[in-house]
């Protein structure tokens, strides 16, 4: 169950990590998004937690109250919600398309080469856009992110060599199984959050845009995998 609360009292961004680290020193809450500017916090939890719980983690100088259900808005369909990563998956598969008829002949492994060399180049552009806002999103979900504080900063580079290593052609074996590895990785904690039903923001567009985790991050990691899969065995 996810719930959005008004939090006062916080002044700066050392307040917010203040509070987001006693929040999720509650064994039952599993994520909490706390935004300054917005004066609330969106807690994700297992079972609900009493109010005065969460206010005596927090201390007398931060006050939490006003327990809201989170909604996401019914106005917005479902392909206006998620417009921006289909529009880039689109422009990046007939890019690929294109560059991958030679001669009259559709060429697979050029296609999935260049269409992987343009989505992760893309992808770690929008993430470093604002590299903090990433980090701090996707170590709500992501199982390494979450142990290792600093990977969410690492992340978007690591897709940024991955991107530049398949528009060169460096190594393709090694290069799609390190691909194989860090989707798989990531995948993982996508699946966990959505079976839980946790309503998050999913990270894969970093924090420019405000895209709810679902399905498609899903099938947009197994893609990745399933085409560096088929280009290892292929290169086998």
């Amino acid at each position: 169950m996810t719930h959005t609360y008004t939090v006062t009292g916080m002044t700066c961004g050392s307040c917010e990590s203040k509070v987001k680290a006693g929040l999720l020193s509650i064994p039952a809450i599993d994520t909490a998004d706390v935004s300054k500017e917005q004066g609330s916090a969106t807690i994700s939890m297992k079972e609900h937690v009493p109010l005065q719980e969460m206010q005596k983690v927090l201390g007398p100088k931060y006050h939490i109250s006003s327990i809201q259900e989170e909604e996401m808005p019914e106005a917005q369909s479902w392909l206006a919600t998620y417009k921006p990563i289909l529009l880039i998956f689109g422009y990046i598969s007939i890019i690929s398309i294109l560059l991958a008829w030679h001669a009259g002949e559709f060429m697979p492994m050029s296609f999935m080469n260049i269409f992987m060399a343009g989505f992760f180049l893309t992808f770690s552009f929008f993430k470093m856009l604002d590299l903090q806002g990433f980090a701090d999103s996707y170590a709500m979900y992501d199982i390494l992110a979450k142990r290792i504080k600093g990977w969410g900063y690492v992340y978007p580079f690591a897709e940024l060599a991955l991107g530049i290593a398949y528009a060169t052609g460096f190594q393709p074996l090694a290069t799609n199984m390190a691909t194989v590895i860090l989707m798989t990785i990531s995948i993982i904690g996508v699946l966990q959050s959505l079976f839980r039903k946790q309503t998050i923001r999913c990270a894969c567009l970093g924090a420019v845009f405000n895209l709810p985790m679902s399905t498609i991050t899903v099938i947009e990691d197994a893609l990745m995998i399933a085409m560096s899969a088929g280009m290892i065995i292929a290169l086998a």
